[in-house]
């Protein structure tokens, strides 16, 4: 940052009564900041702020994850007050546990899967003509000619004859 957008931003907050009161400060070096309610300069109404400092300066470092949850719950207001060291300490030591039996569940159901693969033997290839709906399902393929006449016509992929005597 220039020194000129430096001076602008302390002018700013000089002008604009704006108290930032660090709240606290995470394991990755994030500060975080709480800015209650104020009036401005032109008498209008800010609403409080909460905000994070990041210890990675540049936006390209930044990856998910940096912010712990419960930080991020209160900076979203989704919580009214600033998790405390103890409270993510012991978030922290959950996941943990969690991410411990998810990976033994993993591998059991893993085991589980090759003993079941082990049983079974391979599946019974069948050969299936057509669709149940079709007229000629489990018989043989549809021949040139008609099958039968009548009421039980079924029509196959029988074609009239090209015969020179239907053309004179």
């Amino acid at each position: 940052m220039g020194w000129s957008q430096h001076l602008f931003g302390v002018l700013r907050r000089a002008l604009s009564k704006e108290v930032k009161e660090q709240v606290g400060t995470d394991r990755f070096g994030n500060k975080y900041y709480y800015i209650p309610e104020y009036k401005n300069w032109r008498g209008q109404t800010i609403r409080e702020k909460r905000i994070v400092e990041a210890a990675n300066k540049r936006e390209i470092d930044y990856e998910v994850g940096d912010i712990p949850t419960e930080w991020e719950a209160w900076i979203r207001k989704t919580r009214k007050t600033p998790p405390s060291m103890e409270e993510i300490m012991k978030n922290e030591i959950y996941r943990e546990e969690i991410q411990m039996k998810s990976q033994d569940f993993y591998e059991k159901e893993k085991l589980l899967q090759e003993e079941s693969n082990k049983e079974l033997p391979p599946p019974v290839q069948t050969q299936i003509k057509g669709h149940a709906s079709a007229p000629y399902f489990g018989k043989d393929e549809p021949s040139v000619t008609p099958t039968s006449t009548g009421k039980t016509f079924q029509p196959g992929s029988w074609m009239p004859q090209d015969d020179k005597r239907h053309s004179q």
